[in-house]
């Protein structure tokens, strides 16, 4: 952990000197410093949140493919504030999770968005109420303008609503879920509209299905796809 504490003060020289790249490469080196994150023990029992996302997706980039598509599972771990988890455990934890947000800072810096997002969900998951995480991630997500990138902003904004104790932040993160909205309808109705045409293409190659927009109700599953309802 010394080491990885040493890589992180470089990469902090570093990205003072406005030096992103060099900045991340010695981040990257630190986490490479720590132990992996803890793994999620098996209950045996899936909840409602696991069985939510095994539910049928489709992928922005890729909506023909919408019959041999799985879902995105988030990596089960542990929460490190548990009692069961040692304290050089929790350390390092609270380590990780700044190294990978300090990795995102980078990838804004370089406007490498979806890396942004990736790098912060990272440390996210080591801390969920790491603020300039989830800060940084819905900076990146609402730079990515997408349906899915923009509900994400949403709930990023709505959970640091939540943490902020502040009422000028709080009035500030109002203002920005406010402006959020009318671009997410947007989003969604051209999204929507594209996966339709793009469905209606395929059911054109194997058979006339008459598809109408009124038979598909997709919503984003946060892992960058979509779930879908079909109905006659």
């Amino acid at each position: 952990m010394e080491v990885a504490n040493e890589r992180k003060s470089e990469g902090n020289e570093c990205f003072r000197a406005g030096k992103w790249n060099e900045a991340l490469v010695a981040y990257r080196s630190g986490l490479n410093c720590l132990p992996k994150r803890l793994p999620k023990p098996e209950t045996g029992v899936p909840d409602a949140k696991d069985a939510k996302l095994r539910e049928e997706t489709v992928p922005t980039a890729d909506v023909a493919s919408l019959a041999s598509e799985k879902p995105v599972e988030p990596e089960p771990v542990i929460d490190i504030a548990s009692p069961a988890v040692s304290e050089e455990d929790k350390e390092c934890g609270r380590l990780r999770s700044v190294l990978n947000a300090n990795i995102g800072a980078c990838h804004v810096k370089l406007g490498e968005h979806k890396e942004a997002v990736a790098a912060c969900s990272q440390a996210l998951l080591d801390d969920p109420t790491y603020v300039k995480a989830l800060e940084r991630r819905a900076l990146s997500n609402d730079a990515l303008d997408s349906w899915t990138s923009l509900t994400a902003v949403q709930e990023d904004y709505n959970t640091l609503l939540k943490l902020s104790t502040s009422a000028s932040q709080q009035a500030d993160i109002r203002r920005k879920l406010q402006s959020i909205k009318p671009r997410l309808e947007t989003a969604q109705k051209k999204e929507t509209g594209e996966m339709v045409d793009k469905l209606k293409g395929l059911g054109n190659s194997i058979g006339n299905f008459g598809l109408s927009t009124d038979n598909f109700k997709f919503e984003p599953n946060g892992q960058g796809g979509y779930s879908v309802n079909f109905s006659r």
